[in-house]
């Protein structure tokens, strides 16, 4: 067998993989529901400049 130090470098190694694979997904997850907010804004954004424009054409 390897010696206790390599086995708990071995070990050490693995809780970090794990660890930065979480990081990673909640790192994705809080982007998208970012861009998926900031999406809905400039939606809301286009359908009030849209409904703006609309209005501007009917006082005419």
């Amino acid at each position: 067998m390897f010696p206790i130090w390599i086995d708990l470098i071995i070990g050490g190694i693995a809780v970090s993989a794990v660890m930065a694979a979480r990081a990673a997904y909640v790192e994705k997850k809080v982007e998208k529901e970012w861009i998926e907010e900031h999406g809905q804004t400039y939606i809301k954004r286009m359908i009030e400049e849209k409904q703006k424009r609309l209005a501007y054409r009917e006082e005419e």
